[in-house]
């Protein structure tokens, strides 16, 4: 396994969609390994590959807190999502120092490719959810501060910019 390093924010690539996966081979799993091992080190509950710079469609999740519930995902889609917002304190090691609450459904219906290749659908709730919904933005070219009024994006943008200057 080999640890990643984070694209860093304004880097195009976190604004550009991933492509999806044709099939989950030993270059995807081996991928997820060295993800699992960039997102512990972080630490993290979630990393998608764009944010280290891979543009396919596969992110990991474990937002256990044991950490040992690696859930590996590709060409993840939401089907289905609560009607019921939680706010969850979001951030991204992309723009480091930096953390915005988003609101976001409490569950999710998600449809994805696991480690094995067959096409699964999975009910996640509470930070597991809200980490799949933050991977699955990642992977369509979002970050999380998307989800923020104008003016609290706008804010949190001249932040960073003083930040990481």
């Amino acid at each position: 396994m080999t640890l990643r390093r984070y694209v860093p924010w304004p880097d195009k690539r976190l604004r550009s969609p991933a492509e999806p996966i044709e099939a989950v081979t030993d270059e995807i799993r081996t991928l997820w390994d060295d993800m699992i091992e960039t997102m512990d080190a972080m630490p993290g509950v979630g990393l998608a590959a764009p944010q280290i710079g891979v543009m396919l469609q596969v992110a990991v999740v474990d937002a256990s807190e044991a950490r040992n519930k690696r859930i590996r995902l590709a060409n993840p889609v939401i089907v289905d999502a609560s009607a019921v917002l939680h706010p969850y304190e979001e951030a991204s090691p992309n723009l480091p120092g930096l953390s915005a609450v988003i609101r976001r459904p409490r569950g999710v219906k998600v449809r994805f490719l696991d480690e094995t290749g067959a096409e699964v659908e999975r009910d996640f709730v509470g930070l597991e959810a809200v980490s799949v919904q933050h991977q699955i933005d990642h992977l369509a070219g979002k970050m999380y501060f998307d989800n923020l009024s104008k003016t609290k994006r706008d804010m949190l943008l001249r932040k960073a910019r003083k930040l990481n200057g």
